[in-house]
């Protein structure tokens, strides 16, 4: 074809790769994205054709080689197709989170030195708008979604199908212009730069490389088998280095299709419709999936909750065993098999999980009761671990050997070593290049023989499994010496649908005392089965019962962790439930809904020393941030609670496993 790549060139860009696709498989649909309730495809020479003549548009109205090009917006093949457009030209596409306000978008625009921006829709050529005064680099804004926009005159904005189309004419006019631009691209050069979430600072940019990117995207495809045989969803933010990697990288590496969902809203109901083969999720988004699935088991009749979780003490039982392949008497067997036909398989069908082959899980650690609970189901959940600064790709689990304790064996490529303070370091194809004008952090991030410091504490088990502890800087001790490690705590209190964010404290403390959000579409439908009034997050979370309710879940906690010599110290004492959602645009999470711990110890200094006095309740006054940047101030009551520290060795009780009561 015009402009394709012969069979024998070495694909090093994703613009080459997407030549090679569109020879080697042009009929097979490449990417999908449903609008207004129906699913439109494109096969991979229709893509080829869309990106070329978008290349050749942005060609047009100015964008050159090392240009940084903004892309914010949903997940939507347009923007997918930007990225390896911008790519073609030789610029770096930067990715910016789509819910970022004025204050964080302005800072990376301003960082990046921002040329141009494609974006999706007014309410990101609003923002963009917004802050364009303040950024002279910028020359232009390019716009996918037109409603909203036909009287908006600015000299600087662009339609992007017009753009396309101003491409198509460049390109008949210039027909070897497209070829001999993806041409002199190198597998060396930047492909994209991704800011990090910025938990202990500003976000820096990480610089990766075609080569980053392509060699350990295809050496994860070769160890999992992916093919263009698969299919994913696309919904994670595009600024997020998983998305680049997951629904962008692979796909071009492996040939498999990207579905993009109608909108955020809609995720779960499109993940059913799609039926995803490949699938990766933060264990966030597999809390949230699972507390969806606890609201509807308790608002189902007596005899379903009661046949639901004597199959799931079936699953817990030797449901690992079943998929790992391992000997299970003929007992439990026809048990599980009975489990699958009336729980199993009608719960993975309702979340849109019946034909996963292979998911992943990372980013932080995922609490082992929720990672239990979807491999007792039958579904190869997998942890990684996981980085920006490596392409994603550090260690994987193997089929085979998945234990919840650890993040597995190091992937294809990559080298493993643990420091002599404990922290965690690797070397690997994926290494990024450096962080964008900040050399004192990419010197003190990366050695000169490539290692790369991660910053988490952990170690190498006796099966060669890397295990994460923590991050270095939040593990501590207790008073009496022993290790608190909050990320593990929080896990374990998050499987809980009830539980939405937890944070605690315990270094240098006496004992470990948390704060928890509560998850208010679930505690709101417990309360609605309970006829208890509530007029809001703040009402609900401070009514007794609630309390009682999170009580539980601690205590429930509390009695596992007493089983373990090394974590018992680290049973909660005191905890008390916010009167607010930690929230990203208060700054108290990241993005990617890590929480800042900084900013939480140095807003709730007031919270976090009465969980360590006497005090029974304390006063609070907080500013909260609304969607449409509005302000206001939130005052509350706090009631703190006591919870019973166990001193023996006991687990979580089986009806508490999965979230029952």
């Amino acid at each position: 074809m015009t402009g394709g790549i012969v069979a024998n060139e070495t694909a090093n860009t994703f613009p080459k790769l997407l030549e090679r696709n569109a020879h080697i498989r042009g009929k097979r649909v490449a990417i999908r994205e449903k609008d207004f309730g129906i699913w439109q495809s494109w096969n991979w020479s229709e893509v080829a054709k869309e990106v070329r003549s978008l290349a050749c548009g942005l060609q047009v109205i100015g964008v050159n080689r090392g240009d940084k090009v903004m892309v914010c917006g949903d997940n939507r093949p347009d923007l997918y197709w930007s990225l390896t457009a911008v790519q073609a030209l030789g610029g770096v596409p930067v990715p910016v989170y789509q819910d970022s306000v004025a204050d964080e978008m302005q800072y990376i625009y301003e960082h990046a030195e921002a040329t141009f921006a494609i974006v999706e829709n007014q309410e990101q050529v609003d923002k963009v708008l917004g802050i364009k005064d303040k950024i002279p680099s910028l020359k232009g804004i390019v716009y996918t979604d037109t409603r909203g926009l036909r009287h908006y005159n600015h000299p600087s904005l662009y339609d992007f199908a017009v753009v396309q189309e101003e491409g198509r004419k460049y390109d008949a006019a210039n027909p070897n212009f497209y070829k001999e631009k993806i041409s002199s691209g190198a597998g060396e050069d930047i492909c994209i730069m991704l800011y990090t979430s910025g938990t202990t600072g500003r976000p820096k940019g990480v610089m990766l490389s075609f080569d980053n990117m392509i060699i350990t995207s295809a050496n994860c495809s070769e160890l999992e088998g992916l093919s263009d045989q698969d299919d994913i969803l696309a919904y994670l933010p595009m600024a997020w280095i998983g998305d680049n990697i997951f629904s962008f990288a692979q796909s071009y590496v492996s040939g498999y299709c990207v579905n993009c969902p109608e909108s955020s809203e809609t995720v779960l109901e499109d993940l059913r419709e799609v039926g995803p083969s490949y699938f990766f999720a933060p264990p966030r988004i597999f809390e949230n999936i699972l507390t969806t699935a606890m609201i509807r088991i308790e608002d189902s009749a007596a005899i379903k909750r009661k046949m639901f979780h004597f199959f799931m003490n079936v699953a817990k039982r030797v449901g690992l065993d079943v998929l790992d392949s391992k000997p299970v008497s003929l007992g439990d067997r026809l048990l599980y098999w009975l489990g699958d036909i009336l729980v199993y398989a009608p719960l993975k069908n309702v979340l849109g999980l019946s034909k996963i082959q292979l998911a992943y899980t990372g980013g932080v650690a995922i609490g082992p009761d929720i990672f239990i609970f979807y491999r007792s189901l039958g579904i190869n959940l997998k942890q990684i671990y996981a980085s920006t600064e490596a392409a994603v790709f550090i260690t994987i689990q193997r089929d085979g050997e998945v234990r919840p304790e650890t993040s597995g064996k190091p992937a294809l490529g990559v080298e493993l070593k643990i420091a002599e303070d404990g922290e965690v370091m690797f070397r690997s194809p994926g290494v990024f290049q450096a962080y964008f004008k900040n050399a004192e952090a990419t010197h003190s991030t990366k050695t000169d023989d490539g290692w790369v410091h991660t910053g988490d504490a952990g170690f190498i088990d006796g099966d060669d499994d890397l295990r994460i502890i923590d991050r270095s800087n939040d593990v501590g001790k207790i008073n009496n010496g022993a290790m608190f490690a909050p990320n593990f705590i929080e896990n374990k209190l998050k499987f809980f649908p009830h539980i939405r964010e937890a944070v605690t404290f315990g270094d240098g403390r006496d004992n470990v005392a948390a704060f928890i959000n509560i998850d208010q579409e679930s505690v709101a439908n417990w309360a609605e089965r309970r006829n208890l009034a509530f007029s809001g997050y703040t009402d609900l979370a401070g009514q007794d019962l609630v309390y009682d309710l999170i009580q539980e879940c601690v205590e429930s906690v509390n009695k596992d962790l007493a089983g373990d010599e090394n974590l018992k110290s680290s049973q909660i004492k005191r905890f008390l439930i916010l009167h607010k959602e930690l929230d990203a645009d208060d700054g108290e999470l990241t993005r990617t809904r890590k929480v800042r711990r900084s900013v939480v110890v140095e807003r709730y200094g007031e919270l976090i020393e009465a969980l360590y006095s006497g005090k029974t309740s304390c006063e609070v006054e907080a500013e909260v941030t609304f969607e449409d940047g509005r302000k206001d101030n939130i005052r509350a009551n706090l009631k703190i609670r006591e919870a019973i520290i166990n001193g023996g060795t006991q687990a979580i009780a089986a009806d508490t496993a999965y979230g029952g009561k």
